[in-house]
């Protein structure tokens, strides 16, 4: 649960002890994850206390209850950390929490939302399938209603925490109702499987897992919400906060990987001087910076209009493609800067560039966010004669 005197700093105070947790726990602790192959259970600890399953939950249901730039800021420091530190909580404070605070009933919200703020309930948010990524309504999975709830038969790929949740968020299809339904199943519950991925190219101490569903049956008010058929709506309320987050930890990726690229360009000689003198890695710092920067005010931009209570969805997938496009790029200059130890060696660089290139493809893959906002332009130029979330006065 989180720590009662976290629950009373302000926004500025709460900042500067997350940004000192990741200076002296998360960053620190990089080396016994990787060797263990897990994050240690005392920083899953740590990280409950501090509230980091909470920043996005009502504070009267038990969370923090950040503003969205609040939120980014948070990531931005917390994300200068492996990755993985933050998948631990990612699908609780952006894709499971936030569909359910605003789609499910008062009740669900009561019973779940607070443990979900304390870190004492982890949840899946079980979309993707086999045939069914980006085009999200072919799901295969189906809800077969009973007299006493529901049936599930399908299954799920590449679901983030879903080997070690405590509830796994089910997007199903109905029978009554043209869009998928959401359910929430508890992941011991008979007839339903998880197994961890083998092998990851990233993120290898937090795997993602397949779940299966043969026959698992769930009460009636497993069904989040009223109705059947919100579910793809509570999908994109929480992909969008989401992808929120993913380009923030895009910035802060690219910031910890250009300081210890800068730190060893530095410290490296040759040619009888710092490589850090040569024009051409200079040139390569500068133009690498410029691209952090411009990334860093389109999120926090970004957030700023969240907050005003508009969630321009084509800004946000702007941010998230441009800043996951941007981390893969820095990382690909600072592997190259590091030179044998980009290759060779437990550098945190390489490392980070392997996880890094996870980000261009969940929360939507680039070309996705491409061909959607290509869409988007002509469609709305077309109407209005402006483009998508424009600043333009109209």
């Amino acid at each position: 649960m989180i720590d009662p005197a976290i629950k009373e700093l302000n926004f500025s105070e709460y900042l500067e002890q997350v940004a000192a947790f990741t200076s002296e726990v998360l960053i620190p602790g990089e080396a016994e994850m990787v060797r263990t192959g897990a994050v240690p259970e005392r920083i899953v600890e740590d990280m409950k206390s501090l509230g980091l399953f909470g920043i996005s939950i009502p504070r009267e249901l038990g969370g923090l209850a950040w503003s969205m730039e609040e939120q980014v800021k948070l990531t931005l420091e917390f994300t200068r950390a492996s990755a993985v530190y933050r998948s631990r909580f990612s699908t609780v404070i952006g894709l499971c929490s936030q569909g359910l605070n605003e789609f499910g009933t008062q009740e669900q919200r009561e019973k779940w939302l607070p443990a979900m703020a304390g870190g004492d309930t982890v949840t899946a948010f079980g979309l993707t399938e086999p045939e069914a990524g980006s085009d999200a309504k072919a799901l295969g999975t189906h809800a077969r209603k009973t007299a006493d709830g529901w049936v599930l038969n399908g299954g799920k790929r590449y679901i983030t925490n879903a080997a070690w949740a405590d509830q796994l968020f089910i997007f199903a299809n109905t029978d009554e109702a043209e869009d998928p339904s959401c359910f929430i199943v508890d992941r011991l519950s008979e007839g339903v499987t998880t197994r961890a991925a083998d092998m990851m190219n990233g993120h290898e101490t937090g795997p993602v897992a397949e779940i299966e569903l043969n026959e698992v049956a769930v009460p009636a008010d497993a069904l989040v919400g009223d109705a059947e058929g919100t579910g793809m709506k509570m999908a994109l309320r929480g992909i969008n906060h989401a992808r929120m987050h993913v380009a923030a930890t895009a910035v802060a990726q690219a910031t910890r990987m250009l300081e210890e690229t800068v730190a060893h360009v530095s410290q490296r000689a040759q040619f009888g001087a710092p490589l850090a003198d040569l024009g051409v890695v200079q040139n390569t710092l500068g133009e690498c910076f410029a691209q952090l920067e411009a990334g860093r005010a389109l999120t926090l931009e970004s957030a700023r209009t969240f907050d005003e209570g508009i969630i321009a969805r084509h800004r946000i997938s702007a941010a998230k493609l441009y800043c996951t496009e941007m981390a893969s790029r820095v990382a690909d200059e600072c592997v190259q800067l590091l030179g044998g130890e980009g290759i060779v060696g437990p550098h945190p660089v390489p490392r980070m560039w392997r996880d890094v290139r996870g980000l261009r493809i969940y929360e939507g893959s680039s070309p996705i966010h491409r061909r959607n906002l290509g869409r988007a332009m002509i469609k709305q130029m077309a109407k209005y004669e402006t483009l998508p979330d424009s600043y333009r006065v109209k």
